[in-house]
């Protein structure tokens, strides 16, 4: 059926209304099927589920059976997903043939020859009409019906090549800075390993030149300032006031300020406020896994506390701390320390933190560790804007080049 409609952008020479279509008419469903019995690690078939799908391929099982052959320029589609989640109706194009089999609770699309399948990948994927399914209580199960009677704008088929080229394109290039962000990351693991001393050594396996000493036995509370955040009522908050940092402001080791921040009234406060160059940790959490994420806080404008669920460390020298609490110490001290998980919200202790034995090395050293560290982050930093900026502009494409 046709409406006429047409987006806002389009290539030259496409003037045509583009037309409705439910999914049944443009395409050919299925269901895949169950794989429980023949997941093997040393498969050579990836099997296509919904963590597949999610991570864009990055979590994968494997089976030495294709159950259910999935063919080059397939789809396949996430139809169940917990409330609010973030798999639900995401779709994969299949690349190769001979790779994959299709799982239970994924349905595979075929296009019909007159459907390009680039088109339908971002047309389907995350659609608003999927995701008005999940009621954000119970868990989404896509049906049959819902997903064969989806009705989208489709415009000609030479149309829908040259807008499925085009996002491809800009798909490629958000993988490709996607890898190197991912490698950069790893990089910066692999000198996190080898730049602190492994657990009993005097001294790491890379050092930078002039260094010879070995590092010394200290408390990390007599290299560093711990104190806790503040406690506040909740007719304390207001809509301006003191911005109180929580663990929602970091992320991924960043520090960032956000729109939903708390704001208590001034005469609420009666800690010191924490200043850009001071390390956020968050020492109590429903989630015991977030217990024990810190990053450096920098853009503070105004005067700013945090919360009685933080801790705020002061260092002399805040990129050796930052990195140090990176390290393979750190993490084996939050594995052992933080208490949590049962329904138990997970806790981090004050006095735990400062009376760990670390060791480090004297405070020249301790800059260029820190100064190398920080470089590496700002150029992961750099990457990840860019990459952000890449995936706004393709959301500025999809609002204008899509009915």
């Amino acid at each position: 059926m046709s409406n006429n409609a047409q987006p806002e952008i389009r290539f030259p020479g496409f003037t045509e209304g583009w037309e409705q279509h439910k999914l049944i008419e443009v395409a050919r469903y299925r269901n895949g099927k169950a794989h429980e019995q023949a997941i093997d690690e040393s498969g050579k078939y990836i099997v296509v589920n919904s963590k597949f799908v999610s991570t864009n391929g990055r979590v994968k099982k494997y089976t030495n059976i294709i159950i259910d052959p999935l063919k080059k320029n397939e789809l396949a589609f996430v139809l169940s997903d917990v409330p609010n989640g973030k798999a639900i109706a995401r779709t994969f194009l299949v690349d190769k043939e001979h790779r994959y089999s299709l799982n239970q609770r994924i349905a595979g699309i075929t296009p019909h020859k007159d459907t390009d399948s680039y088109f339908l990948n971002v047309l389907m994927n995350r659609n608003p009409y999927f995701l008005k399914f999940d009621n954000g209580v119970g868990q989404t199960n896509l049906t049959k019906a819902d997903v064969e009677n989806f009705i989208g704008h489709y415009p000609s088929y030479e149309e829908q090549q040259k807008i499925g080229t085009f996002f491809k394109q800009l798909d490629d290039t958000i993988a490709l800075h996607q890898r190197k962000l991912d490698l950069l990351k790893e990089t910066k693991k692999g000198f996190l390993q080898k730049m602190f001393p492994k657990n009993g050594a005097k001294v790491p396996e890379v050092r930078f030149p002039g260094f010879t000493e070995d590092w010394e036995e200290r408390k990390f509370g007599e290299i560093v300032q711990v104190s806790r955040g503040l406690t506040y009522k909740p007719s304390d908050v207001q809509i301006e006031g003191i911005r109180v940092l929580r663990s929602s402001n970091i992320n991924e080791d960043v520090f960032v300020l956000r729109d939903d921040d708390v704001f208590v009234k001034p005469d609420a406060v009666n800690i010191a406020p924490i200043k850009n160059g001071d390390i956020l940790i968050t020492s109590a959490n429903g989630s015991s896994r977030l217990v024990g994420k810190h990053a450096i806080v920098n853009g503070l404008q105004d005067k700013t506390v945090h919360g009685g669920f933080m801790l705020r460390v002061k260092s002399k020298n805040t990129w050796f701390t930052n990195s140090l609490m990176s390290s393979r110490w750190y993490n084996y001290f939050i594995n052992i320390y933080v208490s949590g998980g049962n329904g138990a919200i997970g806790n981090l202790r004050k006095y735990d933190l400062e009376s760990q034995t670390i060791i480090v090395p004297d405070d020249e050293e301790q800059q260029k560790i820190g100064a190398f560290f920080k470089q590496l982050d700002d150029t992961i930093a750099l990457h990840q804007r860019k990459l952000d900026l890449l995936k706004e502009t393709k959301k500025g494409f999809l609002q204008k080049m899509f009915v």
